[in-house]
């Protein structure tokens, strides 16, 4: 895992420029701790910082290979000339051995960039999809053509690995994150109407961002630059096929697409660990880690999980949560014997300032509030022992876990489930739209542009002839799930671990089991009548009888009053303050009678235009 950063000038000699180069890699510092490099050439500049997880000594980037064969790394790519085929990657490749004996030949290196970029070469002038179609796994990285003077720009096909670019006069800058284009003096900091719809909004865009002019590569594309311009080119998407399986060969299924994916993703040169939740979720992945890592004799798996102080005496069952997380965590742990960690967070490390704005920084626009601080805290500490991370992330958006996937009456209404049912309603009491000036509210039409959003999504959905009825609308809902809410969580997640230098893999995102269980008819999916039925049978052989049993229970939250009362007063100073940047946009006053999440919520977005200086032109 690392961070990429650069820029492509056809109209320009970019030797001239490698400060401004060197600029935006460093805002990528915090992704790649262990090491940096820099390749520039008249008309590319390419940045890398490295968080070292394979092949430790000599998997130095940026990569060059020249024509002849000739491998440089890290300083030494820049000696490589010969029409140079120059590499910046991020994520990891589970595959790369089986690549790596395909491509026969000799490596200079352990690491999977070596690999991706040899696949490249490899394939000549066939389109560069056929390459990125064949990889397994989470990525994201920017190959520089010199003899086509062509800039490929990759992200994998969920967008687990985030990647961002923006459009120039004569080229593009492009970054892991948003920081490292903003770095760029040329690059102003707008946020216009549709920038503050999704700032605001609980909806994905595949490829928008919050800054005027910035794109997102979208999840499963290939973005090519030349001096022709710019095209997005899809080599990824969901399709919908017949499911001929009965459930004992489905469950089946299921259970050997985990376990080799398991086996693939278990695989680093540093310490590894699994996050664990006592959610069927986590703990299936951790008892899956445990029995992979005791067969080949590495056990025990070590996991950790985040609570808070107060929950093992006061928590208190709602609508959503109706359980505390702490006593399955332990049936787990104690079941697949994990060296196990608890991480329990109170009032006042919640509160504290630096870590909120370490959560800003990293996100780069206003996130969740406590549930990114949370997260954040979570990832520092498990960064202390740990490099690698696996997380149960998507399963829920896979399998049909959400609350919402199971009540007729948000599977029902003409928009995006979680809008319309109870999880979000009763985590948010309402949203920060709902605060705007009329003025404002009039002009971004928040609903309009869920309606719209929604309306694309739906075109989107790819049907399968003859499925009709309650099959034909989950399939629906679960592409939606898929493309507009997960990207939410993916986003979250990375940005959270990587602003520790921390790498949080996510097996359930195995477009092979994607694929299949999206393909999947919902009767099925819920064969046995509850949530997530597929999973919960597949591993209910290595997990104990109370995780197996628990009904889903979403990310947790503290229920200690002190940090409400520490918002509350928070929120009391912003909307005293006159000079405010929320106040053009906010009724502030009625936001005193906000939920909790909505005034904290708030209270980023206020810390966000300040110290972004961003310029909202709405």
């Amino acid at each position: 895992m690392c961070g990429i950063a650069g820029w492509v000038s056809f109209d320009d000699d970019l030797r001239r420029h490698r400060s401004t180069a060197a600029a935006m890699t460093a805002t990528m510092a915090c992704r790649g701790p262990d090491d940096e490099g820099l390749y520039v050439r008249e008309h590319v500049a390419l940045g890398h910082r490295r968080l070292a997880v394979v092949d430790v000594v000599h998997g130095r980037q940026p990569m060059a290979l020249s024509t002849g064969g000739a491998l440089g790394t890290g300083p030494d790519a820049d000696r490589v000339t010969d029409d140079a085929l120059a590499i910046v990657y991020s994520g990891e490749v589970y595959d790369s051995r089986e690549h790596r004996a395909a491509l026969g030949g000799e490596f200079a290196t352990g690491s999977d960039t070596e690999v991706v970029l040899r696949a490249h070469r490899a394939a000549g002038d066939r389109d560069p999809r056929e390459v990125v179609a064949g990889l397994n796994g989470m990525f994201a990285y920017a190959l520089w053509d010199a003899r086509r003077e062509e800039l490929l720009l990759v992200r994998d096909r969920l967008g687990v690995k985030p990647l961002y670019y923006y459009p120039t006069r004569d080229g593009v800058l492009f970054g892991s994150e948003p920081k490292a284009v903003l770095a760029h003096p040329d690059v102003p900091r707008v946020i216009d109407a549709a920038g503050l719809r999704r700032v605001l909004g609980m909806v994905a865009d595949p490829a928008g961002t919050p800054f005027a002019g910035l794109r997102e590569v979208p999840p499963g594309h290939v973005v090519r630059i030349s001096r022709a311009g710019v095209q997005e080119l899809r080599y990824w998407q969901l399709e919908s096929t017949p499911h001929t399986d009965d459930v004992d060969a489905t469950v089946a299924r299921v259970r050997e697409i985990l376990d080799d994916t398991a086996r693939r993703q278990l695989v680093a040169d540093v310490p590894l660990c699994t996050l664990l939740s006592g959610g069927l979720d986590s703990s299936a992945l951790t008892a899956l880690a445990a029995r992979r890592l005791g067969e080949a004799g590495q056990g025990p798996v070590r996991s950790f999980a985040v609570d808070f102080a107060g929950n093992d005496t006061d928590f208190v069952p709602d609508e959503v949560r109706g359980t505390p997380d702490a006593p399955y965590v332990a049936d787990v742990a104690a079941h697949v014997r994990s060296d196990h960690t608890d991480v329990v967070l109170d009032d006042a490390r919640l509160l504290d300032d630096a870590a909120r704005d370490a959560v800003l920084r990293a996100r780069d626009t206003p996130g969740m509030g406590e549930i990114d601080t949370s997260l954040y805290l979570l990832f520092a500490a498990v960064r202390q022992s740990s490099t690698v991370a696996l997380s149960g992330e998507s399963a829920d958006e896979v399998f049909g876990g959400y609350v919402d996937f199971h009540d007729p009456a948000a599977v029902g209404a003409d928009t995006f489930p979680w809008l319309a049912g109870r999880m979000i309603a009763s985590m948010a009491g309402g949203g920060p739209g709902d605060l705007l000036h009329e003025r404002v509210a009039k002009e971004l039409d928040l609903a309009g542009h869920v309606e719209d959003a929604y309306r694309q999504t739906m075109a989107e959905v790819p049907r399968l002839d003859g499925e009709t009825g309650h099959d034909a609308r989950m399939r629906e809902v679960s592409y939606a799930y898929l493309t507009r809410f997960l990207p939410v969580l993916l986003d979250r997640k990375d940005r959270m671990s990587m602003a520790v230098g921390l790498e949080v893999r996510v097996p359930f995102c195995d477009h092979r089991l994607v694929e299949y269980v999206f393909n999947t008819p919902w009767h099925l999916k819920t064969f046995d009548g509850r949530e997530k039925s597929l999973l919960r049978a597949a591993t209910a052989d290595l997990l104990p009888r109370s995780v197996v049993e628990r009904v889903k229970s979403p990310y947790p939250s503290t229920q200690d009053p002190r940090y409400g009362a520490g918002i509350a007063s928070r929120y009391a100073t912003l909307a005293d303050d006159p000079g405010s940047p929320l106040a053009d946009l906010v009724d502030l006053d009625a936001g005193r009678q906000a939920s909790r999440t909505v005034q904290d919520r708030l209270l980023f977005v206020d810390r966000w235009l300040r110290e972004y200086e961003v310029d909202v032109t709405v």
